[in-house]
């Protein structure tokens, strides 16, 4: 960090609905951290829906852990943007300090300026080139294009960006490696990245693979000693189910940590390492709304109540083939070809064709469709890789209009009837 500048940090969790648990357990176990290492809730910017800590389905009100037996992370965690304010829009506004973009009375935002760091850390489900919001989309294209806005406008000495989703590799394809900003994600371009720590009391799962081993390396280091290179190094021997990837600036890599988030007191560390991690439960977070399902059933006692999660679960399987078909359908419509090159595709034309399947097959005012949308993320690839061919948005809006209309309406008719 340059001379007299100030650590920025912004948290965000995509995700709601209690099913979502970990992404907002992720994000307020992140606050936990830089707070207790000394970075001031005036340069820490937080977003999340704000829906789990006092859910109906939560048996601790008011509590959330992020790791089995954990201590409570929600306490004291700043309410800067929750509910319908946690938007892709206010996101990107809030990063690069333009309060009157921000949808939101005396907005919380990071006023950085050249001397600077930015440390940003972001937890929901992803697709090729997305990252999801409540009842939006962040595309690669608008991130990578407010990075470089910020970089022109000097806004910041030096960036480091951590993303926790499926495909979060694909959303960094295309950022600079000549504007000292350094990207980490979960997971390449092509895989899933994954849950871990399912709760048998609260039916849920508390955390994800990749988050919990970052935040674990950075809570039992000396951070005045450790370089974002040596944390990445511990993520790649430590994952098992996906692959931890980085882009940008590879000379970020030679920076402590510290520079971004202050050093983890030495009586915080020692107290966490005793803990030690043990990571339990890895699943794949498209297999996750199943595995939460397959629980209840298994441990519901009452009959009834048994038979109708019996049948959501059935419904939910039939969506997944509805929705798989359907992408199928579409992608018959071109002729394949396997040999695209991600990084010179056009993310404006991918954002493009990305809203208009959101938009055609799935009605946003209703939390069944959140779902539906979330099975549907793992074949975005197959609209990205058309787009890496160079086909025109155009061409390829007009075939899912023909195909998702029909599919759609059926869909959202067939998963009402087991609500």
């Amino acid at each position: 960090m340059a001379a007299n500048g100030k650590h920025w940090v912004m948290l965000v969790s995509g995700s709601m609905t209690w099913k979502n648990y970990r992404h907002q357990a992720d994000v307020c176990h992140a606050y936990q951290i830089v707070h207790q290492n000394g970075v001031p809730d005036e340069q820490i910017v937080v977003m999340m829906y704000d829906d789990i800590a006092n859910h109906k389905k939560n048996p601790y009100p008011g509590i959330i852990i992020n790791r089995p037996n954990g201590l409570n992370v929600y306490q004291g965690v700043p309410k800067d943007y929750t509910g319908e304010d946690v938007t892709p829009e206010n996101f990107l506004a809030a990063l690069k300090g333009d309060r009157r973009a921000v949808k939101k009375r005396n907005p919380k935002v990071i006023t950085s300026g050249g001397n600077d760091t930015i440390f940003i850390y972001l937890a929901d489900h992803g697709g090729s080139g997305t990252f999801s919001f409540p009842n939006s989309t962040l595309h690669a294209h608008d991130l990578i294009e407010t990075i470089k806005e910020m970089a022109r406008n000097n806004k910041f000495s030096k960036m480091v960006i951590y993303m926790e989703s499926c495909y979060s590799g694909s959303m960094f394809t295309s950022l600079p490696n000549n504007v000292h900003v350094y990207a980490v994600t979960a997971a390449r371009a092509d895989e899933s990245s994954c849950a871990c720590y399912f709760d048998s009391v609260r039916q849920t799962y508390l955390s994800d693979e990749f988050s919990a081993l970052w935040m674990y390396y950075t809570e039992t280091n000396d951070l005045n000693k450790k370089t974002f290179r040596d944390q990445f190094g511990n993520l790649q021997e430590m994952m098992k189910m996906s692959h931890s990837c980085r882009f940008g600036d590879m000379t970020m890599g030679a920076h402590l940590i510290s520079e971004f988030v202050k050093n983890t007191p030495q009586r915080a560390r020692d107290e966490t390492r005793a803990k030690r991690i043990a990571l339990t439960h890895l699943t794949s977070n498209h297999e996750v709304p199943f595995k939460i399902l397959e629980h209840r059933i298994k441990t519901e006692p009452v009959a009834g109540q048994k038979q109708r999660l019996k049948r959501k679960y059935d419904a939910l399987l039939q969506t997944k083939a509805k929705i798989d078909e359907t992408v199928e359908a579409i992608s018959q419509q071109f002729h394949d070809d396997l040999h695209e090159d991600y990084s010179k595709m056009d993310l404006h034309a991918f954002k493009t064709v990305a809203e208009h399947f959101r938009e055609t097959c799935f009605d946003w005012q209703e939390e069944l469709s959140f779902t539906h949308f979330h099975i549907a993320l793992p074949h975005m690839h197959a609209f990205a890789r058309l787009c890496a061919r160079g086909i025109e948005a155009e061409r390829i809006t007009k075939v899912i209009t023909a195909v998702s209309r029909k599919s759609s309406r059926k869909l959202q008719q067939g998963y009402k009837q087991h609500p």
